[in-house]
């Protein structure tokens, strides 16, 4: 994985706010800083420190950081549009390959799940991708959380999907906990979620095919 094109990028997307700043920050940073390490870039720490540290505006946003192949980082922003209510969420019938090393990794090589969120069917917000041994991994943009009574479990990394910020968040607090989940483990589960940083968690209903 050392030879990139020109618009590749290492990339984070994090929440913003007037009041608390950058959401998260220091795990966002952290995962960048993996990336960059893993993929032998440099880490341009401190420029990324500087430019969250003059972000300024009256709202909410979503910001995006990036690091291009010359160790060169940007920020970009737009304003955030609130999440309302739940999701709707359906299972794609394509199937991640648990082995490709780029699924942990945030970057701009991720077109697979470019294309799927375009073509997200009417009245579906998230797509959830299985692997090829059926096992749930992710969302387009989300990680999976599954709950049954006080218990909630997301996939493991081996399953092949992003180590989400949230999802670390959750699991070092001891407010998840990993588990190989199924299918079936969707369908039956007492609330299921999906969830990022930017957005945090949010119920969602799936839908099988027919509904």
């Amino acid at each position: 994985m050392t030879d990139f094109p020109p618009q590749f990028r290492v990339i984070e997307t994090l929440r913003w706010s007037a009041n608390t700043g950058a959401l998260r920050q220091e795990r966002h940073l952290a995962r960048m800083a993996r990336t960059c390490c893993d993929l032998d870039l440099p880490f341009p720490e401190a420029q990324l420190c500087a430019l969250l540290e003059n972000l300024y505006a009256e709202h909410d946003l979503r910001v995006r950081l990036t690091v291009d192949a010359q160790g060169q980082g940007r920020l970009e922003h737009w304003p955030l549009v609130p999440t309302t209510g739940d999701w709707t969420i359906a299972v794609s019938d394509q199937r991640l390959d648990s082995a490709d090393p780029w699924l942990a990794r945030k970057t701009t090589n991720r077109a697979f799940y470019d294309t799927a969120r375009a073509a997200l069917p009417k009245g579906v917000d998230e797509l959830i991708f299985l692997n090829e041994r059926g096992e749930v991994c992710e969302g387009t943009i989300t990680n999976v959380f599954v709950q049954n009574g006080d218990a909630i479990l997301t996939p493991p990394v081996s399953c092949g999907l992003l180590p989400g910020v949230l999802r670390a968040e959750l699991l070092q607090t001891d407010r998840a906990c990993e588990a190989v989940l199924t299918l079936q483990d969707m369908r039956s589960s007492q609330v299921l979620f999906c969830g990022n940083s930017l957005r945090g968690l949010i119920p969602v209903r799936l839908i099988t095919s027919g509904e």
